[in-house]
């Protein structure tokens, strides 16, 4: 049975936000705190998987949505068929108050967007 892209299902279950270690873990990668970034400046809507990353292969990209997924920090869903990712910075504000934007506003101090 096929189902249209508006009515597709979540495609993976949403996970509680991790503890503070998982989650800083999760974001000391430099690839997947890039990742969180741009999901930050997107303003909190879905947004297609291929607009988070650039210069690394589809497969690598896959692992990090995984690792980051895992921590909690994001959640995946299908829209019109794409692939998105969504930061869930609400539930990780509940969860660990002020540990995103402070971990966000650090990296923005250090590093230039890319």
């Amino acid at each position: 049975m096929s189902t249209s892209p508006a009515t597709e299902a979540p495609a993976y279950p949403t996970l509680p936000v991790a503890d503070v270690h998982q989650v800083l873990s999760a974001l000391a990668d430099p690839i997947r705190l890039e990742i969180v970034r741009r999901l930050s400046r997107a303003g909190g809507g879905p947004t297609p998987c291929a607009h988070l990353y650039d210069g690394v292969s589809k497969s690598t990209a896959s692992h990090h949505f995984k690792t980051l997924r895992e921590a909690g920090l994001t959640e995946r869903s299908v829209e019109a068929g794409q692939s998105c990712q969504r930061l869930r910075v609400a539930e990780v504000e509940q969860a660990l108050p002020g540990i995103l934007s402070a971990v966000l506003r650090a990296a923005d101090e250090l590093t230039p967007p890319q």
